[in-house]
């Protein structure tokens, strides 16, 4: 009876679902990534004020920033060069997943924060035997202690972002609305087929979100339809519009909800946040 239940133990940390064992229910965290090798598109802005959304919405969230810049970490008001524990030492397995955590920058919000000591963890993975599956293992760790867990990743198809790729269930593919807004995405959702493929089977698009509208312009509009028209994927409702309050609140390490609560900027990511939610995956 013993062995039975540790091999029922054994198996619920591998399920992204809930579980019932031994009449209690195990609640696993959905890991999504936010990435798109091409920058400037509202990633870091997305990973930040989506991640405080969903806590002010009542989840209990992590996000990881794996991006070697660092700007989702100062952007929610840690200061990356004075952390002595961030995810490049998960990552070298220099410290455990649980030591990097900072807990409750913002009510219901931790954070595993990144520097410029990220941009060598490349190099020192090389010879890593299985490399790919490093963050996931450590996020296995502390999974079920969230509803989410959010993976800031860096503007690249890396190493780095093979990894976030391989721990996720989920890529949600901030879009700029512009007119090169499907530049790199067939690139991009290649990737995420072949992560798919080789090594996360269960991976699947979360969706894709448009950023930086301008209601003012024929061009955003265009965009949106054009890329609808020609992207056979999951598209958010949420268009989150360019806002002047989105653009500042960053530099004062402060989440939009947080900097200017009745902002459009801050409504947006509000409603983005209710649709990731309610999206059935």
């Amino acid at each position: 009876m013993k062995q039975l239940s540790q091999v029922v133990v054994r198996m619920s940390q591998s399920v992204n679902t809930f579980m019932y064992i031994l009449g209690m229910e195990i609640k696993m965290g959905r890991i999504i990534a936010i990435a798109n090798q091409k920058g400037g598109v509202g990633k870091t802005t997305t990973a930040i004020n989506l991640s405080a959304c969903l806590a002010e919405a009542g989840q209990k969230v992590l996000v990881i920033d794996i991006d070697p810049q660092g700007n989702t970490t100062s952007g929610l008001g840690v200061v990356k060069d004075e952390v002595e524990q961030t995810v490049y030492q998960v990552l070298i397995k220099e410290t455990d997943i649980k030591n990097a955590i900072i807990e409750e920058i913002y009510d219901k919000l931790d954070i595993i924060p990144s520097n410029v000591n990220l941009a060598g963890a490349e190099i020192d993975l090389i010879d890593v035997d299985e490399r790919e599956y490093i963050l996931k293992k450590a996020i296995a760790e502390v999974r079920e202690d969230y509803d989410f867990v959010i993976l800031d990743c860096p503007p690249s198809l890396s190493m780095l972002t093979v990894n976030a790729m391989t721990a996720a269930d989920t890529v949600l593919v901030p879009i700029q609305c512009e007119y090169y807004a499907l530049e790199g995405l067939t690139q991009l959702i290649h990737t995420i087929n072949l992560v798919k493929k080789k090594l996360n089977p269960s991976l699947e698009l979360e969706g894709v979100v448009f950023t930086m509208y301008d209601s003012r312009t024929n061009l955003s509009l265009q965009v949106v339809e054009n890329v609808k028209d020609n992207l056979k994927q999951n598209i958010y409702k949420t268009i989150i519009p360019r806002n002047i309050r989105l653009a500042e609140a960053p530099s004062h390490g402060l989440p939009i909800n947080i900097y200017d609560t009745k902002s459009t900027g801050a409504e947006s990511y509000r409603l983005l946040a209710e649709e990731v939610i309610n999206r059935d995956i």
